[in-house]
């Protein structure tokens, strides 16, 4: 058997097993996106004619590949979440009630007048997809309203029980917003922006600007309130970096400290997911797709990529086998990258073939370093230089 096909015959299997049947309308709706997941692993790209190289079939013409994969993406019987969520499910199973799951929040501009909004979940340095939309907008600037099916979805398919903390960038500090975490018991820590108002504990206003520490410090206010949203009572941590950096407003649910920074620091990992989706990776901006549901199931199918090779990354690293995939002494791929790299290369090399749906939940055996040389630098200080209290 060639590689794609037993690579596609292992994701079939752990599809069977996991995906319910009335998830789906069709068998063979499971066959497509097993052979689109195995044609993005062996190509590197969303190009359907180049899945169309992998694929194993009776067909012979390379437009039939083509026109398989297209129909299947226009296809209004196939329900992304219903086929995303068992898998994400399954990969949380052995996760206890007391991992909390920290939820980025994001949009990306898919350069084509198509925006995606996004809310992953941070792991081990990368973000792997939970919920998304994909919708016509001419900015990455969203609304509630825009985003909201996001949050909703994401009730329905997460596992129950779990600590849930949203991290969010400027553009989403909206009073809907906190009402939701507050209703569902999230937590937050969103990042406002420098003109946001904010009434402090001896009622006297000021702009976050005004309130910006100088470079290197840190502040941090209780119950305090964020005037024009009506937000309150909140907990707030301005933070003013050295470097070129914008400073960081910070408006969190819980009292705030110096974890409180290290706790919103998890959100840019989702920009190195944004970055596995396009140039980085997938190379998702080079779609011809001009459907909103179209591409909504493209990104159906990198979600279950990142699941799978994410997964398939961890057990390499498990198994002490990293090396074998990655060129670094240290860690220094994501583990996205390290299941992807045993992927197409497993067969071949008569590899073992590892579990294709599972994250860890144990602390991160072999965090990456870019170089010794960064990872033995001085780690950031922070100067507490005022601490308000209610």
């Amino acid at each position: 058997m060639t590689d794609s096909l037993q690579l596609y015959s292992s994701l079939l299997t752990a599809f069977c097993q996991h995906i319910p049947r009335a998830n789906y309308a069709d068998l063979r709706h499971l066959f497509a996106l097993g052979w689109a997941v195995v044609g993005l692993c062996m190509t590197q790209t969303v190009n359907f004619n180049k899945w169309g190289e992998v694929v194993i079939s009776l067909a012979r013409y390379a437009s039939s590949h083509q026109r398989y994969f297209q129909r299947w993406l226009k296809n209004g019987r196939i329900k992304p979440l219903k086929l995303y969520y068992p898998l994400l499910n399954v990969s949380l199973s052995e996760w206890s009630l007391d991992n909390t799951l920290y939820l980025a929040l994001d949009v990306s501009d898919l350069k084509n007048g198509y925006i995606l909004i996004r809310l992953a979940l941070i792991y081990r340095g990368r973000a792997t997809p939970v919920t998304w939309r994909v919708m016509k907008h001419n900015s990455t600037s969203v609304s509630y309203k825009d985003y909201k099916v996001v949050l909703k979805q994401a009730l329905l398919i997460l596992p129950k029980g779990r600590p849930i903390v949203l991290l969010a960038d400027r553009g989403f500090v909206h009073a809907e917003l906190v009402k939701f975490c507050r209703k569902k018991k999230w937590g937050y820590r969103l990042r406002a922006k420098l003109s946001t108002k904010v009434r402090l504990p001896d009622r006297s206003v000021a702009s976050f600007g005004k309130l910006c520490p100088p470079k290197r410090h840190v502040h941090f206010y209780q119950n305090v309130h964020i005037l024009g949203e009506k937000i309150g009572p909140v907990y707030i941590a301005l933070a003013n970096p050295e470097s070129e950096e914008d400073p960081w407003y910070i408006i969190s649910d819980a009292p705030t400290s110096v974890g409180t920074l290290a706790e919103y620091a998890l959100r840019f990992d989702i920009e190195e997911g944004f970055l596995d989706d396009k140039s980085g990776g997938f190379q998702v901006e080079s779609t011809k797709l001009d459907d909103p549901k179209a591409i909504a199931r493209l990104f159906l199918v990198l979600a279950v990529a990142t699941l799978h090779f994410t997964s398939v990354g961890v057990a390499v690293v498990n198994r002490e086998a990293r090396r074998w995939v990655d060129t670094h002494w240290d860690r220094g791929m994501s583990y996205l990258k390290i299941g992807w790299f045993w992927l197409r290369q497993q067969f071949r090399k008569n590899w073992p073939v590892l579990p294709p749906f599972g994250l860890d939940p144990k602390p991160d055996p072999e965090p990456a370093i870019a170089s010794r040389r960064k990872a033995a630098a001085p780690k950031r200080q922070w100067v507490v230089s005022c601490f308000g209290t209610s």
